[in-house]
């Protein structure tokens, strides 16, 4: 059976609730920890049912956001989403105070008792409505990006289908095109800004209602972080402002240089060399094809992921007129299945979406099995470890795709992955400020953007873009609006996966063996624990950054790029 095959029945809420209602009293009133157990299976395969039919509406939703059935529905589960969160939490709070814990624990773990622990803290019936808003508003900045009509040159575009001419070796077009790119946050600044100041003022509503201080401590709480805090996260920012931010000035002095310009302006970074991009040789098809041999040569475990994704029609890949942008992978529990939405633009970025969102779906597929659901995946910062880590395990088969610019591709991607840094921890820092400052105006949200931009990349120059140069460049950003404090996790991660690269080289079996080992664990261990697994060094440790970010400086210092 084939995705497309895959049968959507709308959740009938009440039903549900009543079966869980049921279902969660025998847990409590069970006589053994044989008996729970049992019950806690039956729990499972009801959370299974709903779980893949909201991610099989939200897959096709995306897909489409014009495509009507789909769009109402996905509005039923913004609705409902919350009173199934309601009775998710009830079992966890039945979990927590079972007289058989110790003995669950041994045979489901025991971070499933973390996991609803820190779940219980984040819901109570009282915000009930306050979700279904949020919901509301997130699904609200998702259509209005998706239905993004760019004139250029007197042709329309979507946010996806623009981004190849933002590397044109013409300046003229790349300039153009970025400006009628950016002219569309411009003319619906405020009504992004409008969705952000509401979503700041409910969250933070949200959270003094649970009885926090503000709402970073439950969005930490929602992220399921429980080995670290936002004070080791600020100590962690200092290592990449210390140690990353020097590096990506030089780098993109290295960029003006090797273009040949006085100025390095906003629209000239897509613009990596003066021969042009390294940019896949093929088309969509071609690239599948391609990546059907490298996940067959690379080892017979990715061999039979990679065939299952395509047999079973799991990949939604190319842009097109009312697709979601950006891209994710999700699962679909009832048919054990990944699923890899991406929106390929011409670009190298759709070799790096596709082996970084096939890291996430080899992780889902090598842990499918496990019985308890919280352990499919683990929390984000670790996920994110597989699928940066598999961009670099791929690097060997990149000739496959770039065929003569197999280095100048390598080089560009270490180098990117070196510049995100600062930008990751950028976005990071400007949520912790907006949310201890939840009362600011738009103008004093961009201007916090500004601020901490200028610290983390101050080589920035958007010259007479009055948008960009007040600070709006994050209304962009889709994990501010819809999954506050996830992107650190981006950074974490790509901290370990440098860690990986590096390892790679030295020993690809031993390397290779630990990924895979990663894999496995899937999300039965916390995040610093799943690092230490993986014989991995964590990025919170002083020096860590240091450690790995000289190594590539090493790296890229012996690659002669002005020949490029």
């Amino acid at each position: 059976m084939k995705f497309n095959d895959f049968e959507y029945t709308r959740p009938k809420i009440e039903e549900l609730s009543n079966r869980f209602d049921q279902l969660v009293t025998q847990f409590e009133e069970a006589s053994n920890a044989e008996v729970q157990g049992k019950l806690m299976d039956d729990i499972g395969e009801l959370r299974s049912e709903f779980d893949s039919m909201y991610n099989i509406c939200s897959i096709r939703h995306t897909i489409n956001t014009a495509d009507k059935f789909y769009e109402k529905e996905n509005e039923y589960f913004d609705l409902n989403t919350p009173k199934y969160q309601e009775m998710v939490t009830k079992y966890y709070k039945a979990l927590l105070k079972s007289p058989f814990r110790s003995e669950l624990e041994k045979t489901k773990g025991s971070l499933l008792f973390t996991v609803a622990d820190l779940s219980t803290k984040i819901f109570e019936p009282s915000i009930l409505q306050d979700l279904q808003e949020e919901n509301k508003l997130k699904s609200e900045y998702t259509k209005v990006k998706a239905k993004a009509k760019i004139l250029f040159r007197g042709e329309e575009y979507n946010l996806s289908s623009i981004l190849k001419f933002h590397s044109s070796e013409d300046r003229d077009i790349r300039k153009e095109s970025i400006e009628a790119k950016w002219k569309f946050f411009a003319d619906h600044a405020e009504i992004f800004e409008g969705i952000y100041d509401k979503l700041v003022k409910l969250r933070t509503r949200i959270a003094q209602k649970l009885g926090y201080k503000n709402f970073i401590e439950l969005g930490y709480a929602r992220m399921l972080r429980s080995d670290y805090n936002a004070e080791m996260v600020a100590n962690y920012r200092k290592q990449i402002l210390d140690n990353v931010v020097p590096i990506s000035n030089e780098l993109k002095e290295r960029q003006r240089k090797r273009l040949g310009l006085d100025t390095l302006y906003y629209y000239d970074e897509p613009f990596k060399f003066k021969t042009g991009n390294p940019d896949p040789k093929g088309t969509p098809e071609w690239i599948v094809n391609h990546a059907k041999t490298m996940y067959k040569e690379l080892s017979p475990e990715t061999d039979e992921f990679f065939s299952f994704m395509n047999n079973m029609g799991l990949m939604d890949l190319v842009s097109k007129d009312g697709k979601a942008t950006g891209g994710y992978c999700t699962f679909i529990k009832k048919y054990k299945a990944p699923y890899i939405f991406s929106n390929f633009n011409g670009t190298s970025h759709d070799i790096d979406v596709l082996t970084h969102e096939a890291g996430h779906a080899f992780q889902v597929y090598e842990s499918r099995n496990m019985d308890v659901m919280e352990y499919h995946w683990p929390t984000y910062e670790a996920c994110e470890i597989h699928s940066m880590s598999m961009e670099f395990f791929t690097w060997p088969w990149m000739n496959l795709f770039f065929e003569e610019d197999e280095q100048k591709y390598k080089f560009s991607h270490l180098s990117e992955s070196i510049l995100f840094l600062p930008y990751g921890v950028s976005v990071d820092e400007f949520q912790h400020v907006v949310y201890e400052n939840p009362d600011m105006t738009p103008a004093e949200r961009n201007q916090a953007w500004k601020t901490i931009q200028e610290k983390y990349m101050p080589y920035k120059n958007y010259g007479d873009n009055e948008h960009l140069a007040k600070g709006a460049f994050w209304q962009r950003q889709s994990h501010i609006f819809e999954m506050p404090f996830y992107y650190i996790d981006y950074t974490l991660a790509q901290v370990c996966a440098f860690q990986f690269w590096k390892r790679d080289q030295e020993n690809h079996e031993d390397a290779w063996s630990d990924y895979v080992k990663l894999c496995k664990a899937g999300g039965s261990q916390s995040f610093l624990d799943l690092v230490k697994y993986a014989n991995l060094r964590s990025p919170f440790e002083e020096g860590c950054v240091a450690s790995v970010v000289g190594v590539i400086k090493d790296y890229l210092n012996n690659v002669d790029d002005s020949k490029w």
